[in-house]
């Protein structure tokens, strides 16, 4: 599932019914997760975080910032932090399956609306910017709402949607797409806030003054126009400064990661380890402030592992205890990831409802009156078990003790097993989605021409969707069939059972995918894609036949 974040600001944070009918706006668009609203009386300002899918975020982000516009008087705020609009800025951040220029493109489309419809004039920063004298929110934001008269008649800072005029009622809006921002900070076995500095300045990307000898007293070295040189610390996309806290009694590294793809978070906790190493310093443990995606803690977690020379192909719960464990997330509290990871918020508040439940939880639901989840589903989830069963062999295969130099061979195939695994729990809940998309799609009103083509419109773009997802739950289940065979072959020979079973899933999913792609065939019209589809669809059925018979020969020649 494609997720992004929204992070808008809003010019208001002293009056809470104000914030709640913002709130209430976003909490109206179905498929969008408010994680978190937090206000600030002295800078009268609200941060507020959603998540969610792209569109829906958009919608709920064009809602709120409507809403904000009805109830905001720019005229009268007053604040300390800079601000130009009721809603002062709206990033969009991609977090899973999303690139960097879809986010951009759904800033765009977000900030067009907002233009054309709410007659708000609006600038675009960071990655969405059009021009680079734009990219900088400091900039675009440069005058705050006071200069805003002056700067609209500025034909350089022509807005980039919506009118060139004054709205004394709602300002201006900043909308842009950016990188994922982690508030990090690594704790040390000192008081000291010099020493943590100096280890600051080591990892930060901004490094330390040039000083003569190397000396920290000598005089600053600069270069022929007299600008002061600097030398560049570890890592790239980092902001440092070393600070003490007095409730824990340590000092810490305080970090911002502006670029987790440049710098993750184990890297920066290495470096950080390091330099405090070689000044005669303990790394103790660290803490992140506010919630992460869930790539993050996984990137970690196998880095970790790598380290020790053991499978990364094990489930996410194990990634992560080890990516906690290792970094010492929780040593100042609690580290809970249903709550600091963005993805499996989501799914706590219903986002993916079903790969959420327990065995029985899934099984009663599934037995229910209820049509979904229904064979579509269920497909997914046999594909789920079938990769998942070779996965548990590519790992005892890993961790066999004669085998210690394969432990790579081995780990690489049950990394790939757990991704083609995850992909198919997604799948669980997607099949489910898109036949509650049909019902909802027949559920629109009819009565004019109008409202009769939209409705038309609407169920075939659903029963297209319900035609793609278990047609993807067959590709998916195909790719599974690559590790099943490897692992039947040249796996564990204690686990060639499991890797048989594994193939009888596969096929099973595979089969039961195209009777969900075959009955809803019937009611799409574009009979080309129809005929597309079902030829492609059979092809691979003949293919999982033949594979499944190529892998029980290989399981019971080697059962004797």
């Amino acid at each position: 599932m494609k997720i992004i974040e929204c992070v808008p600001n809003f010019s208001e944070g002293r009056n809470q019914q104000t914030i709640d009918q913002i709130t209430a706006a976003i909490k109206t668009i179905e498929g969008v997760t408010l994680l978190d609203v937090d206000p600030g009386k002295a800078t009268n300002r609200t941060v507020v975080t959603l998540v969610g899918t792209p569109e829906q975020v958009v919608e709920a982000a064009f809602q709120a910032i409507k809403k904000a516009s009805e109830v905001i008087d720019m005229s009268k705020h007053k604040g300390e932090h800079p601000r130009m609009g009721a809603t002062d800025v709206c990033p969009l951040i991609p977090i899973a399956n999303v690139s960097m220029e879809e986010a951009a493109e759904y800033a765009h489309k977000l900030a067009k609306r907002v233009g054309e419809s709410l007659n708000i004039p609006v600038y675009m920063y960071e990655s969405a910017a059009t021009k680079p004298e734009r990219r900088n929110l400091a900039t675009v934001r440069a005058g705050e709402y006071e200069g805003l008269p002056d700067k609209l008649a500025n034909p350089t800072w022509k807005p980039d949607y919506g009118p060139a005029t004054f709205n004394a009622k709602a300002g201006a809006t900043v909308i842009g797409a950016r990188d994922f921002l982690v508030a990090y900070n690594v704790n040390l076995n000192t008081t000291s806030v010099r020493r943590a500095n100096s280890v600051a300045f080591d990892v930060r990307e901004k490094g330390r003054l040039k000083r003569k000898d190397g000396k920290v007293t000598g005089k600053v070295l600069t270069d022929d126009a007299g600008n002061p040189l600097r030398q560049p610390g570890a890592c790239k996309s980092v902001k440092a400064i070393g600070w003490y806290i007095e409730e824990y009694e340590l000092a810490q590294i305080s970090m911002n990661l502006t670029n987790i793809n440049i710098t993750p978070l184990h890297t920066a906790f290495e470096e950080v380890r390091k330099s405090a190493n070689n000044r005669g310093l303990r790394v103790t443990g660290s803490e992140l402030v506010g919630m992460v995606p869930l790539k993050v803690m996984l990137d970690a977690g196998r880095y970790f592992l790598h380290q020790q020379r053991r499978s990364t192909g094990v489930s996410e719960a194990e990634i992560i205890r080890i990516a906690v464990k290792s970094l010492g997330l929780d040593e100042l509290s609690p580290f809970d990831p249903r709550k600091k990871i963005i993805e499996y918020s989501m799914q706590d508040a219903g986002m993916s409802p079903l790969i959420a439940m327990d065995l029985r939880a899934f099984s009663n639901e599934t037995a229910s009156e209820s049509p979904a989840p229904g064979g579509g589903s269920i497909a997914a989830y046999v594909g789920a078990l079938g990769v998942s069963l070779a996965t548990m062999v590519a790992n005892l295969s890993s961790h066999k003790r004669s085998w210690d130099s394969r432990w790579e061979e081995f780990s690489d195939w049950a990394d790939q097993g757990q991704k083609l695994k995850d992909d198919l729990l997604l799948l669980v809940d997607e099949d489910t989605r898109s036949f509650n998309a049909i019902m909802a799609a027949f559920r629109l009103p009819k009565g004019s021409e109008e409202e009769k083509t939209a409705r038309s419109h609407a169920i075939q773009t659903a029963t297209k969707h319900a035609i793609e997802v278990p047609f993807q739950v067959m590709q998916k289940t195909m790719e599974t069939f690559d590790i099943i065979k490897a692992m039947a072959e040249t796996g564990n020979p204690n686990s060639v059972t499991d890797a048989g079973v594994g193939a009888l899933c596969a096929r099973a999913a595979v089969h039961g995918a195209f009777l969900n792609v075959k009955i809803n065939t019937a009611d799409l019209d574009d009979k080309a894609f129809v005929a597309s589809i079902l030829e492609k669809g059979q092809a691979l059925i003949e293919v999982a036949n033949q594979l499944e018979t190529e892998i029980l020969k290989v399981v019971y020649e080697k059962m004797g």
